[in-house]
């Protein structure tokens, strides 16, 4: 037997044999001391210790002898089964493993769990590493090479040889804990994974091509998860705590993040990380995935580019921001941009851009900075379009006044479920101003403001296309009238859950074709043939 068998055996019996010699000692005031050591010796055999009255038999010498003989031979069976269980492979290999951190986390020799051994020498780390010398790539080799051999050093201080695939495993924890944000990582170099959903520290589900699914991940407990939301919000000036346990934060990449922590959210820390494509995505890609076809394209390209006020409305993941930065890519070059953001996530596909973020108040209350407060300054940095990531309230206002005071071209997004909708929303967050203003100003400021209406959903199938193309026209009567240029008309779906539809003009050609045509961009009427387009 090896050494580190022998010394688990000897650690295994160690407990149950001080304790048959405490109990053998007391039982010698008794009057048949033999008869009381057969029974005590006989109690770490049994794999189930119940409690029962010991009973005196009066027995010889002889037997006594035979009976401790006996027992010595059952001592050594059944020693050597729990010694045997120990000692084989605390580790299943893996063919091709797609995460190594995916991996099942293996207990270790010796009843050391290999959680509190992980926590023990990321405490170390930390103690041993200058943090602020560290950065965040966790590619750089000579970065990694230094933990990995501080991290074997500890390993030996330890006295806990572990084969080569446990120690990679560990290693590869401890690094992207300390350089990234630990489990989450691999997720985050996937390019195929869209959202990252964590539900607590043992729950987390991933979205790709539209579809939730959940991931063989974790993390270690609720502190673990915690010390990975405030590596985040820290790194952007931001806070999250039981007195602020609501926080809105960005990735270096601009990944939007949104962190709800504990008493908030009961069942432990949520996060949500929505992602954003290492390749900017053009009107042409979008073409090209269905969203929309190549005459619905051209016209919102022109409308960019002759500078009409646009608002891209839709529900939760329907593509919204994507699309925005994809039309911005028609802004020309000598324009000055603002954008005003809660979370910086926009990433507008041109070089002259102001980028505007809000500023929550400090600890005492104070400093508070809101998105009204961004469009009203930014009216003073001479803008020649405003764009807001999304439109939440009061500030709808001030945008609104904007495009109506010369800064044509504006852009903005909001949450409504068809384009209708939209009008609504605008003017529901007017009122959210504090601005006491009668319901026909306000629908006056939305009919002569804005142009075109883009609404965007995301169906069954996780696919998102533009449903409405929707021109606003004026007044009638106290109403605001609009008109459908183009709208998405859902056929069927077929076996294998696919959304089958067709895009159709509706037979008006728009009041604004005038304009644009105006500029030099000509619009066939073929493009608005009801019917079917392409």
């Amino acid at each position: 037997m090896d050494p580190n068998g022998q010394h688990f055996f000897k650690s295994m019996f160690a407990k149950p044999a001080a304790e048959a010699t405490t109990q053998s000692q007391q039982t010698t005031t008794q009057e048949k001391p033999t008869a009381q050591v057969t029974v005590q010796i006989e109690t770490p055999v049994e794999s189930k210790i119940e409690e029962t009255s010991t009973t005196n038999i009066e027995v010889k010498k002889e037997d006594v002898v035979e009976a401790k003989t006996e027992t010595k031979i059952e001592l050594k069976v059944e020693q050597a089964k729990p010694a045997e269980k120990k000692l084989e492979s605390v580790i299943k290999p893996q063919e091709k493993p797609q995460n190594p951190l995916a991996q099942k986390k293996p207990a270790l020799r010796g009843g050391i769990n290999y959680k509190e051994l992980k926590k023990k020498l990321h405490t170390k780390l930390i103690a041993e590493i200058d943090t602020t010398k560290l950065g965040d790539d966790l590619q750089n080799k000579e970065v990694r090479t230094q933990i990995t051999s501080l991290i074997e050093a500890l390993l030996q201080e330890e006295g806990l040889p572990m084969p080569t695939n446990e120690k990679r495993l560990l290693t590869e924890e401890l690094i992207a804990d300390i350089l990234g944000l630990g489990p989450l990582e691999p997720l985050l170099r996937d390019s195929s994974v869209n959202d990252i959903l964590v539900n607590g520290p043992q729950k987390i589900y991933v979205e790709r091509k539209g579809v939730l699914e959940k991931e063989p991940l974790s993390f270690d407990d609720e502190a673990h998860l915690m010390r990975v939301i405030t590596r985040i919000t820290s790194a952007v000036g931001r806070r999250v705590d039981e007195s602020s346990p609501l926080v809105d934060a960005r990735l270096k990449d601009g990944s939007r993040v949104n962190a709800v922590i504990l008493p908030i959210s009961i069942d432990g820390a949520a996060l949500s990380i929505r992602k954003f494509s290492e390749k900017k995505i053009v009107i042409d890609d979008l073409v090209g995935f269905g969203a929309l076809t190549q005459c619905m394209a051209d016209i919102l390209k022109s409308a960019v580019t002759c500078r009409m006020n646009i608002v891209v409305s839709g529900g939760t993941g329907s593509g919204k921001t994507t699309f925005l930065n994809a039309l911005s890519r028609y802004i020309p070059d000598h324009e000055r941009v603002v954008t005003i953001e809660d979370a910086a996530e926009l990433q507008l596909q041109r070089d002259h851009v102001v980028r505007l973020e809000t500023r929550p108040p400090n600890l005492e209350g104070k400093g508070e900075i809101t998105q009204r407060d961004l469009v009203k300054n930014a009216l003073r940095m001479r803008p020649e379009r405003v764009i807001l990531g999304e439109i939440r309230s009061g500030e709808a206002l001030d945008l609104l006044q904007a495009m109506n005071t010369g800064h044509d071209g504006c852009m903005g997004t909001l949450h409504a479920n068809t384009s209708r909708d939209a009008f609504s929303r605008l003017e529901t967050m007017c009122l959210m101003s504090g601005i006491d203003l009668p319901q026909k100003a306000i629908r006056e400021q939305i009919a002569t403001a804005v142009n075109i209406i883009c609404q965007l959903n995301r169906f069954s199938d996780g696919s998102r296309r533009i449903t409405q193309i929707t021109e606003i026209t004026g007044m009638e009567n106290g109403i605001i009238t609009a008109q459908d240029i183009f709208f998405f008309e859902q056929k069927s779906v077929d076996e294998n859950g696919k959304v089958k539809g067709i895009f159709k003009a509706s037979g008006v050609r728009p009041k604004f074709a005038s304009k644009l045509e105006s500029m030099g961009h000509k619009l066939p009427n073929q493009w608005f043939t009801p019917g079917q387009i392409t």
